[in-house]
């Protein structure tokens, strides 16, 4: 008991060290609305954790951005996915903060970046960057509004606070915004790991869940099981905030062996480099079977997470027989409520009843050695280190479908896929593409790239890939006006757009001639041009969209429309 008093001081002393380091009073709310989160610092997503904090708007888009302190913006990017439309804010005080999903910049920001824009005559800016007296902004100052650009799912505020130096991202908690959080973590689910030939668990040589029940408020057990050899655990928990019923990340996940800590992680800080090394963090394979994600209370060799603190084999625990062991899992919000589960074991060795299946497929990978592997008309190849660990990969082409193992592996890097299209004619050629058939209803476009008789793409997940071919145009359907109207009333220019082969790649606009900016919703495949963006001359006007596909496709659609001009 002492050991356990005295680790509990030590990591509340560690976590109180760290939180002084963030100053609590210096930053200001970005919005004048109680804050509400819809996603936290650091919760698991595919392929990443979350940067920031997503802020509810309640359900609307044009809420007031506020600069949180003194600074200057310092960067805007605009992109069709990611961020959408994004300040950076950098600080006095060694920090940059970050805006995401923004509808619009404050008027003279958003001149300056309208002029970029038809300059270039492209929605997306690429990076913008700024020095001091450009854009300064006084801490209070409103400088942008929220909305639901980039790869947003809803109305919302990404938010986030980065070292200015480093790019290294913390957590906007630290700094004293205030969230209502009085909810303990919930616990989904236990996995129980044999992580050698030797493990034992249940007489099982292999992964399984294990049966767990809630026996009070933020506790919870399992019964007890028998092991021996080397095992681990993984747990599947969520966190729910006051005032909203959305699933959220925890802030910090323990596991306890006999009351000493063997594992311990936090979203304090991360960096962006070292995010992908969230699927190794996971149980990634059972993710990709059933969507639910496992936080595993180990380290697998080959991650490199930065957010691990004082490790005890990695948290592997070594089960002896004749011993009995009582782990305790713990999962911690930002505000300290705690759940936790208690797993009694019996040291206890047995014979395996149950073993995982050996994979003994003919495509070896070694992970540190360039692999290339050819069959039919499809070749497959794999830089150094692709791959975390050595595997038996599963290869085979059938009925012009190239089947690359499962996508239940993760990768580090891309691999190189190559089809040979001799046999192809010049017009077919021009048609086809390189698809990823993960969702069979709903074959996905991969970038493909086309040199003489060879397509190739570059991929970081396995599975089924295949060519197909586009022959549809994509399809453009106007909104709120027909050919030859009056549209005096009308603010917008609103044009529906779609592909069902391909996919959408790009478009170009113009009224009488000249290029506008259609900013394009992807969720409702909607392009929209604001009348405020270039003063019309005489009262009548020709409205031209060029569609394209990815392949090449293509569709015209013009309307003659006659507006009434405001002075």
């Amino acid at each position: 008991m002492k050991k356990y008093i005295l680790s509990m001081l030590l990591l509340a002393t560690l976590s109180n060290f760290s939180q002084k380091k963030y100053p609590k009073d210096y930053f200001r709310s970005p919005l004048e609305i109680p804050i509400v989160l819809s996603g936290t610092f650091g919760e698991l997503r595919s392929n990443h954790f979350h940067a920031g904090l997503d802020i509810k708007t309640q359900g609307k888009q044009g809420l007031k951005v506020f600069a949180v302190a003194d600074g200057y913006v310092s960067r805007i990017k605009v992109q069709q996915f990611g961020y959408g439309k994004a300040i950076y804010v950098t600080h006095q005080n060694g920090f940059t903060s970050v805006y995401g999903h923004l509808s619009k910049f404050s008027d003279e920001i958003e001149k300056y970046v309208k002029s970029i824009q038809y300059k270039k005559e492209d929605y997306q800016t690429g990076n913008l960057y700024f020095k001091e007296d450009k854009f300064p902004l006084k801490k209070g100052a409103i400088f942008a509004y929220t909305g639901d650009t980039g790869g947003s799912g809803g109305p919302h505020l990404h938010y986030e606070i980065r070292n200015t130096k480093t790019e290294s991202i913390i957590n906007p908690l630290l700094f004293g915004l205030k969230v209502d959080d009085s909810k303990s973590p919930t616990i989904q689910g236990v996995k129980a790991y044999s992580l050698n030939s030797d493990a034992r668990i249940n007489q099982q040589n292999k992964s399984f869940s294990i049966p767990i029940k809630n026996i009070a408020k933020g506790k919870y057990s399992a019964d007890r099981i028998s092991a021996s050899g080397t095992i681990g655990f993984g747990v599947s928990v969520f966190d729910r905030l006051d005032k909203a019923t959305n699933k959220n990340g925890i802030y910090s996940l323990e596991m306890l062996v006999n009351e000493k800590r063997f594992y311990y992680i936090d979203v304090e800080t991360f960096t962006f480099s070292e995010s992908k090394f969230i699927n190794l963090h996971i149980d990634y394979e059972y993710y990709k079977k059933y969507k639910r994600r496992y936080q595993k209370t180990f380290k697998e060799t080959a991650d490199k997470l930065s957010m691990y603190k004082n490790l005890i084999n990695n948290g592997k625990i070594n089960i002896k027989k004749g011993f009995n062991y009582i782990v305790k899992i713990i999962a911690k919000d930002f505000k300290g409520n705690v759940s936790s589960v208690k797993i009694p074991i019996a040291g206890k060795e047995s014979n395996a009843i149950f073993k995982e299946q050996i994979d003994s497929t003919e495509y070896q990978i070694i992970a540190k050695e360039f692999q290339k592997f050819t069959k039919k008309n499809v070749t497959i190849a794999f830089p150094k280190n692709t791959f975390y660990k050595n595997v038996n990969l599963d290869f085979e082409v059938n009925k012009g479908i190239a089947k690359i193992h499962t996508p239940t592996i993760p990768l580090d890097k891309r691999f190189t896929l190559t089809f040979n299209v001799s046999k192809y004619s010049e017009a077919e050629k021009q048609q086809l593409y390189i698809a990823n058939l993960e969702y069979v209803k709903y074959p996905r476009y991969q970038f493909t790239r086309k040199k003489d008789s060879t397509f190739y793409t570059t991929s970081k997940t396995l599975g089924n890939y295949t060519l197909l071919s586009d022959n549809i145009k994509p399809k453009i359907k106007l909104l709120y006006f027909k050919d030859k109207q009056w549209i005096s009333s009308l603010k917008t220019i609103k044009v529906k757009i779609s592909d069902i082969g391909s996919g959408i790649k790009n478009w170009r606009a113009t009224i009488d001639g000249k290029w506008i900016l259609m900013q394009y919703n992807h969720k409702k495949k909607i392009l929209t041009y604001n009348f405020n963006d270039k003063k019309l001359v005489g009262s009548k006007h020709i409205f031209k969209i060029v569609v394209s596909d990815n392949v090449g496709n293509t569709k015209d659609l013009s309307a003659t429309f006659y507006k009434k001009q405001v002075n």
